[in-house]
């Protein structure tokens, strides 16, 4: 039943509100299905002509016009199985079922064809100021931080309007170049804001706060204090939400500094081998910090040589399934892809192969920072990636 119907459901349909609609697709055929019934066992003295006639027009209401025209041609099929059978061919009331079951197939049509067209529309609508207030929040990361080339990609998931809760940004700063990546729990304008005040506290900690550590405890301090605000979020956040969150440090060293607080451990392309810097030590995400007696002290410190390429990114990217069920494969993709091209070019690449795995079909968004370790790049001034 689904290959029928090609237009979104409802907005914003929860569980049981999905599982109702899925239940007034199959009305139309059930209906029919049940007209075949009477006409082929020994009720079909029951006139169901009018049954026959309301498949195409509930049809309409839920199915889309794919799904309207084959509820119809299936009514006209059984409509003509029936007459055949009971050699009703040449009464004036076989072809008044006709006429009366074209003419309603036909107003479905254009009828479920405007409604698309008008849904649509909205969602567009909905779409792009979605779209805006997070373009609003999130910034592209500069092409070129200090000793690295940078690029970034994020990606929304399926078709619907609502934003969702990555986060990324790389800053400049007189301790090295510093990245984040994060994803808050859930949708919406609560992920957004929460997404906003994650970032406006790392990027103003990140120029103050020499310790790596404190600058994630600032970002987790700044969260706490957003949610305990009265009536700012509602229960399911409150009593479920965190946020994932990877801070990263590239000083002039070769090396790079890594607080990983549950966030999916980065990938890094050395000498065409890919592999996850996992910490030594699991860290709980922000907001359930009271889960353990105590967090690390310190970063973690991993070799980033010249020539080398490092990528952050959220769950949405190794969480993405084929037909098949099977996880996309991150360090394989990585391999095949190469440190040759540029980090856009590279992003690209990395896009389409996701498309490709998924059919076009992502389950959750996806961002993602690439950053290579480069020699002899002008030094970008401390402050200047927070221009534009």
């Amino acid at each position: 039943m689904k290959s029928l119907l090609r237009s979104p459901a409802w907005p914003g349909a929860g569980g049981h509100h999905r599982v109702l609609f899925t239940l007034m697709q199959c009305v139309p055929f059930a209906i029919a299905l049940a007209v075949l019934v009477i006409e082929l066992t020994p009720a079909h003295f029951i006139y169901t002509g009018p049954f026959l006639t309301a498949v195409p027009a509930l049809a309409a209401v839920t199915l889309g016009p794919k799904g309207t025209t084959a509820a119809a041609a299936l009514a006209l099929a059984i409509s003509a199985t029936t007459a055949t059978r009971n050699e009703a061919w040449g009464t004036p009331q076989v072809y008044s079922n006709f006429l009366a079951l074209a003419l309603v197939s036909v107003a479905g049509f254009i009828t479920s064809r405007a409604m698309q067209e008008r849904r649509q529309r909205e969602l567009d609508r909905v779409r792009r100021i979605a779209v805006a207030a997070q373009e609003v929040v999130l910034r592209a990361v500069p092409a070129s931080l200090g000793p690295l080339r940078a690029g970034s990609l994020c990606l929304a998931a399926g078709t619907g309007a609502r934003v969702g809760g990555d986060l990324y940004e790389a800053v400049q700063t007189r301790y090295g170049v510093r990245l984040i990546v994060g994803d808050v729990r859930g949708k919406g304008l609560s992920a957004v804001r929460a997404v906003a005040v994650a970032l406006g506290a790392f990027r103003e900690a990140v120029h103050y706060e020499e310790d790596l550590m404190e600058v994630m405890n600032r970002c987790a301090a700044a969260l706490r204090r957003e949610i305990s605000l009265p009536d700012a979020y509602g229960p399911e956040v409150l009593l479920e939400g965190f946020t994932t969150a990877l801070i990263a440090q590239v000083p002039d060293q070769p090396i790079v500094q890594l607080v990983n607080r549950g966030h999916p451990p980065p990938m890094l392309l050395h000498q065409g081998r890919a592999a996850p810097l996992t910490p030594s030590l699991e860290s709980p995400p922000l907001g359930l910090e009271d889960l353990i007696d105590g967090l690390p002290e310190k970063p973690e410190s991993y070799e980033f040589l010249p020539g080398d390429r490092l990528l952050l990114y959220t769950d949405g990217v190794i969480e993405a399934r084929n037909r098949e069920g099977e996880f996309f494969a991150l360090p394989e993709v990585m391999e095949g892809i190469g440190a040759g091209p540029t980090p856009p070019e590279f992003l690209e690449r990395l896009h389409q192969a996701l498309t490709r795995h998924t059919g076009g079909d992502l389950a959750d968004d996806v961002a993602m920072v690439v950053a290579d370790r480069c020699n002899g790049l002008p030094r970008t001034p401390a402050g200047g990636a927070d221009a534009g």
